[in-house]
C-alpha cells in the first residue's frame, strides 16, 4: 500500500532516515514499501541493503538472538517534481527499471532541462500520477488515490478506470510533532518565513505510517483498488542487486591480459627504480602481484597507471600519496615516488585479503592541470560508467539556529546573540531560544544538500545509472548522488584526483627557471636532493618559507627542535606534526627521545628492534602493524585490521574483539611475559588512534624536498611561482617579503611591464595585475594581451583607446602606480583622466593611423608623498612596496633585541618590535584559550610568541600591523620564543590625504 515513501534524502522535506523508516514499518507490520525520494535516488541502495539486513537474525557475542529476522521487501523509485509540484512517481519493477528512471532524471539534470508534464513510456517501471490527471494513461501508468481523496470519488462512475486506480499513502514524517519540523524544513528550502507557507508547500499531517489494515478499512468499498496496488507491488523485485566489486573489471579486456601487462610494467619499472635484477625488489613485486591478482585489483592499478601516464605525456607533474605508497608495484609504475623497501613499508597496509574496505590512490596535480586529467578520465572510460563522487553536507549547530531564526522572522542581531555560546546562560529562560534548541536537536545531522567530493572519481563496470541518478553541480561534470561511504558499501573504489598549490609551485618554478636562466631542472632527482647538504641545512635552520607542508610556524619550530637534516627525520616530523599526535603527548616524547636516544627504555627487545628508528614511539600506522606482527605474532593482514579497529575505522566490533583476544593468545604462544604484553597492548592501543601512515608522510616529504631544492638553488623563480599559485600558509605579503630577501627587485604593477600574474626577468620582478583589488578581470587579461599584440602603450590616451578603460578602473591603475611609465606623477594623471573621461562618454576604440600627442595642460605644483603612495598600496595591494610597515610607524624605535639573537637572552625579559604575520588559537586542558603568534622583525627574520590565557584577553591581536612586545625568552629544545607579558599594536603615520581633507 505504501508506494510513496520519503526519507531525509528528500532534502528539506522528509524527516526520517532510512533506519527509522524500516523500524516504523516493522512496528506497523508492513512487509513491502517503495522508497521514492524527491528528484533523487540517494537512499535506494542503502534501503535495499538495510531491508536485507532486517531479514537476518541479530545476535549477541554469545550467539543469542537479540532481534529476530523480519521480512521487508524493498522496492525503489523516484518521485518527480517540478517547482515543488508533484508530477508523477516512478516505481522500478527491477534493476533495469531503476536504471531507466535514473537515466530519465539524469538526462534532465545534465542538460539542465525541466521535467516534462508526462513521463516517457517505461518498459520496466510503473508511473503513478496524482488523481488530478485522469486521461491518456499508458499501460504502465496509474492514478493514485490518497485516503483523504476517497470522498472525491464517492458516487462517481469509475467504469473503465478500475484497473488504473491504486492506493497512494505518502509517508513523509514520523508523527505530528515531526510535521512541525517538516514545516521548518520547507520554510528553509523555500527561503521564506513560516507564516508565508501555503498549504501546497508542505505535506499533509496524515503522511505518517499506519497499519495496512487501517488503509484497507478506508478503501473497503474499493477492493479492486487494494488488489491493483498489491498486484503492482508484487510485480516489483530488487533481487538483481548485489553489492561488492563494481569497479571496471578489466583494463585490456581480459583479466589474464591485465595481469600480463601489469607484470610487464612492474618488471620494467623495477629496472628503472632499482637497476637490473635486484632480487629483493623482484621478490616483493611478485608477492604483491599475486595478492593484486587474487583480489581483482589489476585493472585498478592499470587504470591508475594510465591516468599517470597520460599526465606525464602532457608534461604534468603529479604526486602519488596515501597508503598506496606502501606498494612497490605502484612505485615501479611511477604512480608514487616513495621507495617502500628503503622505508620498510608494508604492502598489507594498502591491500590484503582481510581488508573489508577498498584502498585507493591519492593523485595530486597542479590546480590548473587537474581538470584536464579529469576530462581525460571521462573521455577514456565511457561517460555512463564514470562520474565524480558526491558528498552530503548536513545541518550543523550554528547554521541550524541561523536558518531557523530566519524562518521565524527574528532580527539578525537576535540570531547572532543566539549563536554566541558565551550567552547561553543569558538566554536560559528565553522561550524563543529554548524553542530553537529543541528544533536544533531534531534537525542536527540531517542531510542538507548534495555536493561534490574533493577529488573522488568512480569508474564502474556497468552504467552507474543502475545505482544512482547523476547531478550536474557547478563544476560541470556528472556527479553521483551519494558519498564515498555508500560507494564503498556498494562496491565501488574511488580514484582520488586531487589538486594542491604545492605542485603548482614546483611546476611553474621549473618552467620559470628554464625561461629565465635557460636551465633544465630534473625535479624527479629525489635521491640527490635528500643528501644535498644545502637543502638539509635549510631544514635544520627552519627557513623553508613557501615549501609545501613544512613552512607553517609549528612545522618550522619542529624542524629546528629536531635539528632536522635528513629525509627520515622529515618523514617523522611530517607525521608527528598532526594535531592528534601533538595533543596526545607523542610529539614531546619523540623530541625528548630524539635528543637522548641512550635514555630510551624499550619494553622488550622486539620493541627496540622494530622501533629504534623512532626511538620506541609508534609514530606511524606501520609501526603498530610491526609490533602486532613481530611481538604478538599476528599475520600482517590481521595486524592491519587491528590497527584500523583501534583508529576507529573498522565497523565489525565482534571480529575486532576476537582479534584483540588473538593478540594476547598469540603473544602467550610465543612465550611473551603477560605483564609486558599488557603494557605493549596499552601502548599499541593508545598510539594507534594518533599514528599516521608512513607512506603518506614519506610522500609529503618527497614533495617538500623538491620545493626545498627549488627554493635553495632558484629562490627568485620559486617565490614568483609561489605567488602565482595562490601562495601557501601565509598571506601574500609574506611571500613578497621572502622574494625581496632573495635579492630580487620587486616593482609595483605597470601596464607596460606587468602580466596578469607576477613575472621575472633576470632579477627584475613585476607584480601582476591580478593582485590589484578592484581591477576588473577582463582588464587583467586585456591590458597585457593588447600590449603584446600591438606594442607598449604610449601614454594615457593610448591606453584608454586600446583597452576601453573606464574612469573608475583608470583611477585604480593610476593610484597603484601602474601608469608611471608616462613620466607623470599620480596627481597629474588623475587630473588628466578626469579631464579626459570626466564627462563619462565612452571612448571609441579605433586603430589610429597616426598618433597625435595629447593636449598639454599647465597645472599648479602638486605635492607627492611616499606615505600617501604606501597607503594607496595598502588599500589596493594589501601591503606596501614603496615603504615597509616599519617605515610607516610613528616611532623610530625598532626594539631592543632582534630575532637572530634571541637564544642569547634565555630567561630574560626583552622588548621587541614585530610585523604581525599570523596567529593561532588553541584550547587548553582547562577549557580556556591561548594564542600563538608569528612576527617578522625589522631585519626581516621570523620569531614566535606565546600568549597565555591570563594575559591574552588584556592584550588581544588587532590585525595587520607592527606590535610592541614585552616578554620572557624561553628555549624549547633550543628553539626560542617569547612568552608575552604585554603586547600592543603601534600607531602608524596618518594618511596625508585624510589630513588635507
Amino acid at each position: 500500500m505504501f508506494l510513496n515513501i520519503h526519507s531525509q534524502y528528500s532534502l528539506r522535506y522528509g524527516t526520517m532516515d532510512i533506519k527509522t523508516l524500516i523500524a516504523e514499518a516493522r512496528e506497523k507490520g508492513i512487509h513491502e514499501m517503495v522508497l521514492t525520494d524527491i528528484n533523487n535516488s540517494t537512499g535506494c541502495m542503502e534501503f535495499i541493503r538495510l531491508c536485507r539486513k532486517e531479514g537476518m537474525d541479530e545476535q549477541d557475542d554469545a550467539g543469542n538472538i537479540i532481534k529476530p529476522a523480519y521480512y521487508l521487501k524493498p522496492i525503489i523509485g523516484i518521485e518527480f517534481r517540478r517547482n515543488n509540484q508533484l508530477l508523477y512517481i516512478g516505481i522500478a519493477k527491477n534493476k533495469e527499471g531503476m536504471r531507466a528512471l535514473n537515466e530519465f532524471l539524469t538526462f534532465h539534470n545534465l542538460n539542465q532541462m525541466s521535467l516534462p508534464d508526462e513521463a516517457p513510456p517505461f518498459v520496466d517501471a510503473f508511473i503513478v500520477y496524482p488523481y488530478s490527471k485522469r486521461t491518456g494513461l499508458k499501460d504502465n501508468e496509474y492514478l493514485g488515490i490518497r485516503p483523504n481523496e476517497v470522498n472525491k470519488i464517492t458516487g462517481l462512475s469509475l467504469m473503465g478506470m478500475e484497473d488504473k486506480l491504486v492506493i497512494l499513502q505518502p509517508i513523509t514524517v514520523k508523527n505530528r510533532v515531526e510535521h512541525r519540523l517538516h514545516k521548518y524544513l520547507r520554510a528553509i528550502g523555500l527561503s521564506t518565513v513560516l507564516g508565508k507557507l501555503e498549504p501546497g508547500d508542505y505535506c499533509e499531517p496524515d503522511e505518517v505510517f499506519v497499519t495496512e489494515r487501517n488503509i484497507q478499512e478506508r478503501f473497503e468499498r474499493y477492493n479492486f483498488m487494494i488488489a491493483n496496488t498489491k498486484r503492482l507491488l508484487s510485480c516489483c523485485c530488487m533481487d538483481d542487486y548485489t553489492f561488492g566489486h563494481k569497479n571496471k573489471k578489466t583494463f585490456t579486456g581480459s583479466t589474464h591480459d591485465d595481469l600480463s601487462l601489469l607484470t610487464k610494467l612492474a618488471m620494467e619499472g623495477s629496472t628503472y627504480r632499482y637497476g637490473i635484477n635486484n632480487k629483493e625488489a623482484i621478490v616483493r613485486i611478485k608477492k604483491e602481484l599475486k595478492v593484486i591478482a587474487e583480489l581483482n585489483f589489476c585493472a585498478y592499478f592499470l587504470i591508475t597507471w594510465d591516468i599517470v601516464n597520460y599526465a606525464m605525456s602532457k608534461g604534468y607533474y603529479h604526486v602519488g600519496r596515501g597508503s598506496g605508497a606502501n606498494s612497490i608495484v605502484a612505485y615501479c609504475l611511477k604512480i608514487t615516488d616513495v621507495d617502500p623497501i628503503d622505508l620498510d613499508l608494508y604492502f598489507e597496509r594498502f591491500l590484503n585479503h582481510k581488508r573489508s574496505s577498498p584502498p585507493d590512490f591519492d593523485l595530486d596535480f597542479s590546480w590548473d592541470e587537474r581538470e584536464d586529467v579529469q576530462d581525460y578520465i571521462f573521455k577514456r572510460y565511457q561517460g555512463a560508467n564514470t562520474a565524480l563522487l558526491g558528498t552530503m553536507s548536513t545541518f550543523k549547530d550554528n547554521a541550524i539556529i541561523r536558518e531557523i531564526g530566519k524562518v521565524m522572522g527574528l532580527p539578525k542581531s537576535e540570531i547572532d546573540s543566539f549563536t554566541d555560546p558565551t550567552k547561553n546562560q543569558l538566554h536560559a529562560n528565553n522561550d524563543v531560544f529554548n524553542k530553537l534548541l529543541q528544533i536544533n536537536s531534531r534537525m542536527k545531522g540531517m542531510p542538507n544538500q548534495r555536493s561534490i567530493h574533493a577529488g573522488g572519481i568512480l569508474i564502474s563496470e556497468e552504467p552507474l545509472s543502475y545505482y544512482t541518478a547523476l547531478d550536474l553541480p557547478p563544476k560541470g561534470m556528472p556527479t553521483v548522488q551519494w558519498d564515498m561511504y555508500e560507494a564503498e558499501l556498494i562496491g565501488l573504489d574511488k580514484f582520488d584526483i586531487l589538486s594542491q598549490r604545492g605542485i603548482g609551485h614546483i611546476k611553474e618554478a621549473v618552467q620559470l627557471v628554464l625561461k629565465n636562466k635557460k636551465e633544465k631542472v630534473d625535479i624527479h632527482d629525489f635521491k640527490s636532493f635528500k643528501t644535498d647538504p644545502k637543502l638539509n641545512s635549510q631544514l635544520r635552520a627552519g627557513t623553508p618559507i613557501g615549501c609545501f607542508y613544512i613552512e607553517s610556524p609549528a612545522m618550522r619550530q619542529l624542524l629546528k627542535k629536531l635539528l632536522c637534516e635528513d629525509y627520515l627525520t622529515l618523514v617523522a616530523a611530517s607525521s608527528i606534526i598532526r594535531p592528534g599526535v601533538a595533543s596526545s603527548g607523542m610529539m614531546k616524547m619523540y623530541i625528548q627521545s630524539y635528543h637522548s636516544p641512550d635514555k630510551v627504555q624499550y619494553l622488550h627487545p622486539v620493541m627496540k628492534e622494530q622501533l629504534a628508528e623512532t626511538f620506541g614511539v609508534m609514530v606511524y600506522q606501520e609501526d603498530v602493524i610491526k609490533i602486532c606482527h613481530h611481538y604478538a605474532g599476528l599475520d600482517m593482514a590481521d595486524a592491519d585490521i587491528l590497527r584500523r579497529g583501534m583508529s576507529g575505522k573498522y565497523r565489525a566490533k565482534i571480529e575486532f574483539d576476537k582479534l584483540v583476544a588473538r593478540f594476547f593468545d598469540k603473544a602467550k604462544e610465543k612465550g611473551r611475559d603477560e605483564k609486558i604484553t599488557k603494557e605493549v597492548w596499552r601502548q599499541v592501543s593508545s598510539f594507534a588512534g594518533y599514528s599516521f601512515s608512513k607512506a603518506h608522510s614519506a610522500s609529503f616529504a618527497v614533495e617538500s624536498y623538491q620545493s626545498l631544492y627549488l627554493k635553495t638553488y632558484y629562490p627568485m623563480e620559486f617565490m614568483v611561482a609561489v605567488l602565482n599559485n595562490y601562495g601557501g600558509f601565509y598571506q601574500r605579503w609574506v611571500y613578497v617579503h621572502a622574494l625581496q630577501q632573495t635579492g630580487a627587485k620587486v616593482h609595483l604593477p605597470c601596464v607596460n611591464r606587468s602580466d596578469s600574474v607576477v613575472n621575472i626577468k633576470k632579477t627584475e620582478v613585476y607584480l601582476g595585475l591580478i593582485g590589484i583589488q578592484g581591477l576588473e578581470n577582463s582588464l587583467i587579461e586585456i591590458i597585457p594581451n593588447e600590449r603584446k599584440e600591438n606594442g607598449n602603450y604610449r601614454d594615457l590616451e593610448d591606453l584608454i583607446r586600446r583597452t576601453q578603460l573606464a574612469l573608475e578602473q583608470a583611477v585604480i591603475l593610476i593610484r597603484v602606480g601602474a601608469l608611471r611609465f608616462t613620466g607623470k606623477d599620480k596627481k597629474e594623471l588623475l587630473w588628466e583622466i578626469h579631464n579626459y573621461l570626466g564627462n563619462k562618454t565612452k571612448v571609441v576604440s579605433d586603430k589610429m593611423l597616426f598618433h597625435f600627442p595629447p593636449k598639454e595642460y599647465v597645472l599648479p605644483d602638486l605635492e607627492n608623498n611616499m606615505i600617501e603612495d604606501a597607503y594607496q598600496e595598502l588599500e589596493l595591494l594589501g601591503f606596501p612596496i614603496t615603504l615597509t610597515m616599519f617605515d610607516l610607524l610613528k616611532t623610530s624605535y625598532r626594539g631592543d633585541v632582534f630575532a637572530k639573537d634571541l637564544e642569547q637572552y634565555q630567561g630574560k625579559v626583552v622588548k621587541m618590535l614585530g610585523n604581525f604575520v599570523c596567529d593561532k588559537t588553541v584550547n587548553t586542558v582547562k577549557n580556556t584559550k591561548m594564542w600563538f603568534g608569528t612576527f617578522i622583525d625589522s631585519q626581516g627574520n621570523f620569531f614566535d610568541t606565546t600568549h597565555f590565557p591570563t594575559s591574552s584577553p588584556a592584550y588581544p591581536f588587532r590585525g595587520k600591523g607592527c606590535y610592541l612586545i614585552l616578554g620572557t625568552v624561553v628555549l624549547d629544545f633550543g628553539v626560542p620564543s617569547i612568552e608575552v607579558m604585554k603586547f600592543a599594536k603601534l600607531p602608524i603615520i596618518d594618511n596625508p590625504v585624510l589630513i588635507t581633507k
